[in-house]
């Protein structure tokens, strides 16, 4: 296995993480923006009112993307070992 191959299954593996996070840090981001501008209009400075939307949010779209994000690890683990078993001869 050359440097390039290395280098490509890096980069690979670095694209489908951002693929796979994204949309899960978007919701996140956006619950947590919403929830600082309730707090900031009622002056309520509860941390878990900042903390808890976002648990559940993340965990509502880890469930709800699970079915599009699975293939792609699956896909991304079968280019993977069949790349190792090329090098292996």
């Amino acid at each position: 296995m050359d440097q390039s191959q290395v280098l490509h299954i890096v980069e690979q593996a670095l694209w489908l993480t951002v693929l796979l996070s994204a949309p899960v840090v978007l919701a996140a981001l956006a619950v947590g923006l919403i929830v600082s501008l309730f707090q900031a209009a009622t002056q309520i400075q509860e941390q878990t009112l900042s903390i808890a939307p976002k648990i559940i949010v993340v965990y509502a779209t880890i469930a709800a993307l699970g079915a599009w994000a699975l293939p792609e690890l699956v896909e991304y683990t079968r280019e993977l070992l069949h790349g190792i078993a090329q090098v292996r001869g």
